[in-house]
């Protein structure tokens, strides 16, 4: 028997598996993945940043988790020769109707205890992204750019090394209560657990369901389509350039992103995917559409905000709009300057009534969490939540436990 078993071999669920056996040494940890790989989903196919907080409601979970977060995931890096740069990133306003928006940020930024934080002119813009335009702008020095890949290869092996199983391709089917224990089901048989994690990301809150919950809010599958520029077009972007995010949706608008392989990559756009794996609009699967179109949230969704969702479609299926929108960021950039480039499917946990959910959210039992909702910044911040986590889990009493605040059998952060 095993003394946990965690279930997603993402960053998050990776993050939690070494958390716990860094809290209980000799702890017997056994992490199922459906996957041939790790980090296949939300984690192999981010845009590679480093976040700050400076988004983020001073004294929230998330805002905390994140500051934690990015000083754990830079000093990890340091530890272990993973590529990484703190380059930084300016995020810019280009009209005048998103300077309050900027000012919000600016406060949360020095709220959330981000160091370094400058405001920036139009020419102090230029010093540091030449080619970026803009009436005012927010330099976030912390900010920059990572290799998950690399992390996530590391995670695994520091598992190992300490005893724990990780073992790939292996779906689970069924989680089920057992006299204090837990009996994880799936293709390669039974196990049993004390304790049982879940970071199941596209497919969250249907591992909810199979432990005979019911959860709180539906995971709607969200694509985000990227370009890249063309090499000899790489000098338009040193680093990060961002735009003012609206905050009435928890996606960040198309930006800039320097890679930490090298290259530039733009976007990302959100559109609703056919499928919960969907990197294309030809993947479609049956079960994941119908199950997205008979929720109630998502149709209430689409009717409150008709003109964002219609706007996200034509700009997936037009290179002519996608350059519209990152010109607003840097006019010099043509169509022809782009390349086609990867996509990544967020798991965006949505309530009943339409409401997007903008925080970590987690369902709990007795020996047991389910992490239904772990967005952005979710990988910077992912050692944290996993020594939140393994908190939790080890001592729901004390007052480290305590650091996810639960209701009844729920536990839902609202941002």
């Amino acid at each position: 028997m095993f003394d946990v078993v965690v279930i997603g071999g993402g960053i998050v669920g990776l993050a939690t598996a070494h958390a716990l056996q860094t809290s209980r040494p000799g702890f017997k940890v056994l992490l199922l993945e459906k996957e041939s790989t790790l980090g296949r989903h939300q984690t192999g196919n981010n845009s590679g940043v480093l976040h700050a907080g400076l988004y983020y409601k001073p004294g929230s979970v998330r805002a905390k988790l994140v500051v934690e977060g990015l000083r754990k995931m830079v000093a990890f890096c340091r530890e272990h020769q993973i590529p990484h740069e703190q380059c930084g990133k300016i995020v810019l306003a280009t009209a005048t109707d998103e300077l309050p928006r900027l000012d919000t940020l600016w406060e949360r930024g020095n709220a959330n205890g981000l160091q370094g934080l400058r405001r920036l002119n139009p020419v102090e813009i230029k010093e540091i992204e030449p080619h970026a335009a803009g009436i005012a702008a927010i330099h976030v020095p912390q900010e920059g750019i990572v290799d998950y890949h690399a992390v996530v290869k590391k995670l695994g092996e520091l598992i190992q090394s300490r005893g724990g199983e990780i073992r790939l391709n292996s779906r689970v089917s069924s989680l089920r209560a057992d006299n204090g224990t837990w009996k994880v089901s799936g293709a390669n048989g039974t196990e049993t657990a004390r304790l049982a994690v879940t970071c199941g990301g596209l497919h969250a809150d249907r591992l909810v369901k199979a432990s005979g919950m019911r959860p709180s809010a539906r995971i709607v599958a969200f694509r985000g389509e990227y370009y890249k520029l063309r090499p000899e077009r790489q000098s338009l972007v040193r680093n990060l350039i961002y735009p003012v995010p609206d905050p009435k949706f928890p996606f960040l608008g198309v930006h800039f992103t320097r890679l930490i392989e090298g290259g530039v990559e733009a976007g990302p756009n959100a559109v609703l995917a056919f499928a919960r794996e969907g990197y294309s609009w030809k993947k479609v699967n049956v079960r994941d559409l119908a199950e997205a179109l008979c929720f109630p949230g998502l149709w209430r969704f689409l009717m409150a905000y008709p003109s964002m969702c219609g706007y996200e479609i034509r700009r997936s299926l037009s290179r002519t709009e996608f350059t519209r929108s990152l010109q607003r960021l840097v006019p010099d950039v043509q169509s022809t300057d782009l390349i086609t480039g990867g996509a990544g499917v967020r798991a965006q946990a949505m309530l009943s009534e339409g409401k997007l959910v903008d925080d970590f959210h987690f369902e709990q039992g007795p020996g047991i969490l389910h992490v239904l909702n772990a967005p952005s910044p979710a990988a910077t911040a992912s050692l944290a939540i996993g020594e939140t986590i393994a908190a939790r889990l080890l001592n729901p009493g004390s007052a480290s436990g305590q650091a996810i605040p639960s209701k009844s059998s729920r536990v839902a952060l609202a941002a």
